[in-house]
């Protein structure tokens, strides 16, 4: 929302400064988003008179000036605009000033062998117009020096504001003066808008036509007015609606932007002369169609509502007017329409046919009623003010709805819910400065909000407005109660493991990504998920129809559309919701994620050092596990099993359970669900569920325990094992740690062998083991006892033997 300083005169009388204003509107809750102030910004530049204007001695196209500012010595200006003479008044910038427009800042120079000591300048280089024929021609008695800004009267900076869709009422500048009266910054200026006589009955009827359906126009009213003379408006209305970013058209039009931007009405006006029959106001038909003002053709149907006459459809109701019945040069009797409209309807039809208007955007956040024929009333005056005419009679069909409501209000409910100490006439007087009637007294306020604050629905509302009018400066500051006992986390278990998980996958060189909720019912079911109780019974659209059973089909498509655009090696990850039913416990919080290509955790992309490797099933373990741990999960008690989902890749994937409890999935994605997602890989994932993880123990202190390191050296042995092809190295592994809980600290795999030397049906597995004592240093025997115990449970827990 865009205003000049002087248009908010025209309804404030203001006590304050300019500046003033300006702050005070960000704190009543009108947010300033900027001040443009060409007084400012062209202060440098001033009235010159050229005295002399002599051929460039060395130059056919260029002159050389001398010029008056009026003070010191005429300067010297060498000037190629060919209107430069002896007399004319211009726009003059001196060296070290900077050229709105291009940014060059100007310096003492030779021109062809000539200095020039400044510049005449053009109304492009001014940025008024793309005019740059010539150097600027001020009026004859434009005082010489003065400021140039001032004599073509661009002093009048011009203020945008931010409206929350709840304050429609500050859409016009009226309602903006309402509240910098209110805060105390001015008077309103706000003189009753005298009726308008009719002279003729009006030769227009209109009709409200809705049948069962419900009405989209509770009120529609109308005038004729007679030998109206169309054509531009006077320059005061060009200037403030060129101020505010709108093209002038003409006096009819630009009556009706300005009563837009003025007093929050939009108003349509029709040639007369181009309406056939009477008016009916009615939805749409389907297949009907209308050439707009924007000159584009809309597809019409039956959840629109449009004005029509006898041959069709004139006007998008509330959006946007019809060609053919748009007011130009040629128009001698106009009709003025001022109506109410139903804001959902609006909304949903703008959105639909992708127009938006000035009108659009407010009548969909809410009208005021009650400005429906004073609106009428005073563009009728500006269109008898500045076109002539006679007026008719006035016609309404429908009824101005009647939103008188009335608010209990305690008085205390400003200090319960603010802290704000307000008295009871402080109170009054903010809400009758507002336009509340109120009535009553304390303890309890009877409060009739205006017909324009449809927002305002309960005493909290009222609230709002007493706070922000007195201002938050004057809401103490008050700490919150600590209470005698410490404070509890505010995140919750879930909220933090999502935390930690994000941390703990975007350390690993993951992106986050966000992806749909609803994915494709083919998706769904190949994910697990496609149930009737999930799909969607309104899908934005038919791929996503189904609320997702995994993170997965999002990440791989993303991934698919990273290499179709030469992106290929990605690694995306993404913590979010998965529904498994639509029961209260089916939903899930889930961190999952994806490598393609080469995008392993070590850097992706070919190196000279050798070829690339491609991710496998262990580098989405590796992910799996970094988010477990981060989350605090028992890594070191989770089982491997091979039990993976079906869109897993069997032999490539595996789960991490601790006992039953399946918290996570890993491997290689199947290379039929790629090719159902149309998705090449390879390609990695893995997938956990954050609410399996088992909450962990309570601690009697948050303090982290002593770093307790042994001071003596740790023992690495080695041992190869034969075992059955069939059994898991974990088994091997979990035997070999259970041997001495105490000494073994560490035990890896580091090698795996089958081939020669060994019987088909059996594999070498050899793995480290790593010995810490605490107390005292291992002597040999006490290394070969832990050593036999070591091979003598791994040959109990898995049928080993010792490889020679």
């Amino acid at each position: 929302m865009k205003f000049t300083s002087s248009w908010l005169q025209d309804h404030l009388e203001p006590t304050a400064s300019f500046d003033e204003i300006v702050e005070r509107l960000s704190l009543i809750g009108l947010e300033v988003e900027g001040v443009e102030d060409k007084a400012k910004q062209l202060a440098p530049f001033v009235v010159g008179e050229v005295l002399t204007a002599e051929k460039h001695p060395n130059a056919d196209k260029l002159r050389v000036c001398t010029v008056s500012i009026g003070k010191g010595d005429p300067i010297q200006v060498v000037c190629g605009a060919p209107n430069a003479r002896a007399g004319l008044k211009t726009v003059f910038a001196a060296p070290g000033t900077v050229i709105p427009t291009s940014g060059l800042e100007l310096k003492i120079g030779k021109i062809r062998d000539v200095e020039s000591r400044g510049m005449l300048c053009s109304a492009r280089e001014m940025g008024l117009s793309e005019e740059h024929d010539g150097i600027l021609e001020l009026p004859a008695d434009a005082p010489v020096g003065a400021p140039f800004a001032e004599v073509l009267g661009l002093n009048d900076p011009v203020i945008e504001i931010a409206v929350t869709p709840n304050r429609a009422d500050c859409l016009g500048v009226s309602g903006v003066a309402r509240d910098l009266a209110a805060a105390g910054l001015g008077e309103l200026m706000a003189p009753r808008v005298k009726p308008v006589e009719g002279t003729f009955p009006a030769p227009l009827k209109v009709t409200l036509e809705f049948g069962e359906s419900s009405p989209l126009c509770p009120a529609f009213a109308l005038r004729v007015v007679k030998g109206v003379k169309n054509g531009p408006s006077p320059q005061w209305l060009q200037d403030r609606l060129r101020a505010i970013g709108l093209r002038p058209i003409n006096a009819l039009v630009d009556v009706t932007n300005f009563m837009t931007f003025d007093r929050n009405r939009p108003l349509h006006v029709f040639d007369l002369n181009k309406v056939t029959g009477n008016l009916v106001v009615r939805r749409a038909k389907g297949g009907e169609t209308l050439l707009a003002l924007d000159g584009k053709t809309y597809m019409l149907d039956e959840s629109m509502c449009v004005i029509a006459d006898d041959t069709g459809v004139e006007s998008l109701a509330g959006i946007m007017g019809g060609e053919e019945s748009g007011c130009d040069e040629a128009t001698t009797d106009v009709v003025i329409e001022s109506a109410l409209w139903d804001p959902i309807n609006i909304a949903q039809t703008g959105r639909r046919l992708g127009i938006n208007s000035d009108a659009r955007f407010r009548f969909e956040r809410g009208i005021d009623p009650a400005s429906t024929l004073p609106g009428l009333d005073l563009a009728t005056h500006l269109i008898l003010e500045l076109c002539g005419g006679a007026p008719s009679d006035l016609v309404l069909a429908g009824a101005i709805p009647d939103t008188t409501r009335t608010i209990a209000f305690p008085l205390t409910e400003v200090k319960r819910l603010t802290g704000l100490e307000a008295s009871e006439d402080e109170i009054r007087g903010v809400l009758d400065r507002l336009g509340f009637v109120v009535t009553g007294s304390a303890p309890v306020l009877e409060v009739v909000p205006p017909s324009w604050r449809g927002d305002i629905e309960g005493k909290a509302d009222l609230v709002e407005e007493v706070v922000r009018i007195l201002g938050l400066e004057r809401v103490p500051a008050t700490e919150l109660p600590r209470g005698a006992d410490a404070r509890k986390a505010v995140l919750t278990t879930l909220q933090l493991r999502s935390r930690k998980a994000r941390r703990a996958l975007a350390a690993r060189g993951m992106v986050e990504a966000v992806t749909w909720s609803f994915v494709s019912k083919e998706a769904a079911k190949i994910f697990g998920g496609g149930a009737d109780a999930l799909a969607l019974s309104n899908p934005i659209a038919s791929d996503l129809s189904d609320m997702r059973p995994s993170l997965l089909p999002g990440l791989i498509k993303a991934a698919g559309a990273n290499a179709a655009r030469g992106a290929g090696d990605v690694a995306l990850f993404e913590v979010g919701q998965v529904f498994l039913g639509d029961g209260p416990g089916d939903q899930r919080q889930a961190a999952s994620g994806i490598r393609r290509g080469t995008a392993k955790p070590s850097g992706s992309g070919r190196h000279w050092a050798g070829n690339a490797a491609v991710v496998d099933a262990f580098d989405a373990k590796a992910d799996a596990l970094a988010a477990l741990s981060a989350c605090g999960a028992p890594v070191a008690n989770l089982q491997v099993t091979t039990d993976a989902p079906g869109w897993y890749h069997p032999g490539r994937s595996g789960t991490l359970r601790l006992g039953s409890n399946a918290m996570a999935h890993f491997g290689e994605i199947h290379p039929a669900v790629l090719e159902a997602l149309d998705v090449t890989g390879p390609l990695v994932a893995f997938e956990i569920v954050l609410d399996k993880i088992p909450e962990p123990k309570a601690k009697a202190t948050r303090v982290k325990p002593n770093l307790d390191l042994s001071p003596f050296q740790a023992v690495k042995r080695d041992f190869a094992f034969l075992v059955g092809r069939d059994v898991a190295a974990a088994d091997i592994l979990r035997a070999a740690q259970g041997a001495d809980k105490k000494l073994v600290t560490g035990v890896g795999v580091f090698d795996l062998y089958e081939g020669k030397g060994i019987d088909p049906d059996k594999k070498s597995v050899a793995v480290e083991v790593t010995l810490q004592p605490r107390e005292r240093t291992l002597t040999d025997k006490e290394i070969e006892e832990v050593a036999g115990r070591i091979v003598a449970e791994v040959a109990k827990k898995t049928g080993a033997t010792l490889r020679a």
